[in-house]
């Protein structure tokens, strides 16, 4: 199938977080989102329109200090920009055409630009979601239904010369949706673990959990993602106190280590982790740890072999992955896996992923989350890593921002009504993501386009200035 762009619509809106959430070198306690709308043109002479939502980041896609935060989020509104100029100049090609035929210039105009290569791919990014929504909404195809019957038209191009076309052509064609799939509960570096550590006058009250403790029983979930900061002292004292709690409120758990580019190197990682495994009270946990992910800042990660670490524990890449290039280049270092993030394009979850089932065992990819909120943006990367063959996915919106709160409320009663399985609205509180017992469900996702199934209110969102053609 072949589309044409002939519109696009960018828009943002800002959000406000119930609890302040740090990560790398930054905390955040606001932020802005990110909203695109396309108009295509099919060949055949019918249009369709589609949506596509993700945050607008600081001091993650680019975390050189030398640019503020609000010249981090230009940098992405600049992505973008570029990204609507070359698919507009493209005409008529196939959905993934249109990234794979733009890839090199996309990469080449943001480095003029002195933009890094995942800052440059964060336009494409949204721009491919919107355009296949819109494509599924006009021939009333489902997210799962267009990847597994190849409606992108997605190949095997001189960008992954690693990749044959009969392996992915035969990876896509047994791609299934699943029912559902296990949340990963994020805990960042200032969360509260106890009761102790957040007193009265510092509660949010608003009927959600604050601690480590109270979210472990509200949501009796499996999988926790334990985010640690370069500090080796420092993360073992909090890694231990954060083992206290889930060994005490959980059967069974596991576990991921981030280290969000905070070690200089293998070494101190590695050390770390012996650390970790010579605590007695850290015995469990160690055990129950599954990866360590993007220990190592990005400028040494692609250079320097890390099966030092590999050797204890798999390892994978995240904000090195910047290119199509990047996960091949790890798996030459000793990187197992690599993360799947809608923020970094989908196709290149897709192709990622076909290479892992081409490497078979021991070899994976990982569903990772950027304050994915919800709404369009968290329902299209659920579609996408469930399709996969993920099993648990990072998340942490859900505990970091009050449900839909950023968004009028006739648009959260739209998304509740067109997905009952994902929200609650309930008590004149926001409509708020459904995961008991750990789980969220994915059955209103099979729905013409990429996984939406209700309007958003673009009238109350601000346009993107500069970018909307």
């Amino acid at each position: 199938m072949k589309v044409k762009l002939e519109e696009a619509e960018c828009y943002e809106r800002p959000m406000k977080m119930r609890l302040a959430f740090r990560f790398g070198v930054i905390t955040v306690t606001e932020g802005v989102q990110a909203v695109t709308r396309v108009r295509i043109s099919l060949a055949d002479g019918r249009t369709g329109k589609g949506v596509a939502a993700e945050a607008l980041a600081a001091k993650w896609f680019e975390k050189d200090p030398r640019f503020t935060d609000a010249q981090n989020l230009d940098q992405l509104r600049r992505s973008l920009a570029i990204a609507i100029d070359h698919y507009r100049a493209g005409g008529f090609d196939t959905p993934f055409g249109l990234f794979a035929h733009t890839y090199l210039a996309q990469q080449q105009r943001g480095a003029t630009l002195g933009l890094n290569p995942l800052v440059a791919s964060y336009g494409p990014a949204l721009l491919d979601r919107a355009i296949l929504d819109a494509a599924g909404k006009a021939t009333g195809q489902s997210f799962a239904e267009m990847v597994s019957s190849n409606v992108p038209g997605i190949r095997a191009t001189e960008l992954t010369p690693d990749i044959r076309e009969a392996d992915l052509a035969s990876f896509l064609a047994k791609l299934k949706p699943a029912a559902s799939i296990d949340l990963r509960h994020t805990v960042g570096l200032v969360d509260p673990l106890t009761a102790a550590d957040r007193p009265p006058q510092e509660r949010v009250d608003d009927g959600l959990p604050e601690t480590l403790e109270e979210v472990v029983s509200w949501y009796r979930g499996r999988y926790y993602k334990l985010k640690v900061s370069g500090d080796i002292r420092a993360d073992l004292e909090r890694l231990t106190r954060i083992a206290a709690v889930l060994d005490s409120g959980l059967a069974d758990y596991r576990a991921t280590l981030d280290g969000n580019e905070q070690y200089d190197d293998v070494e101190g990682i590695v050390a770390l982790w012996r650390k970790v495994e010579e605590t007695p009270a850290l015995a469990r946990l160690a055990r129950s740890t599954l990866f360590i992910e993007q220990p190592i800042k990005r400028s040494v990660a692609l250079s320097r072999s890390i099966r030092p670490l590999a050797k204890l524990r798999p390892v994978i890449i995240d904000e090195s992955d910047g290119e199509l290039s990047s996960f091949p280049t790890a798996l030459t270092l000793g990187y197992a896996g690599v993360s799947s993030k809608n923020c970094k394009g989908f196709y290149k979850s897709i192709l990622n992923a076909s290479r892992v089932s081409k490497l078979g065992h021991g070899y994976f990819m990982s569903a990772e989350d950027l304050t994915t909120l919800p709404g369009v943006s968290l329902q299209q990367d659920l579609a996408l890593v469930s399709l996969l063959g993920m099993t648990h996915v990072e998340r942490n919106a859900h505990h970091f921002v009050d449900g839909m709160s950023f968004a009028p409320e006739l648009e959260q009663r739209a998304f509740t009504a067109a997905h009952p399985d994902l929200y609650d609205m309930k008590d004149g509180k926001p409509a708020r993501l459904k995961a008991s017992g750990g789980k969220i469900a994915l059955g209103s996702l099979g729905v013409p386009g990429f996984a939406v199934g209700a309007e958003m209110d673009f009238d109350s969102m601000r346009e993107m200035a500069g970018v909307t053609t």
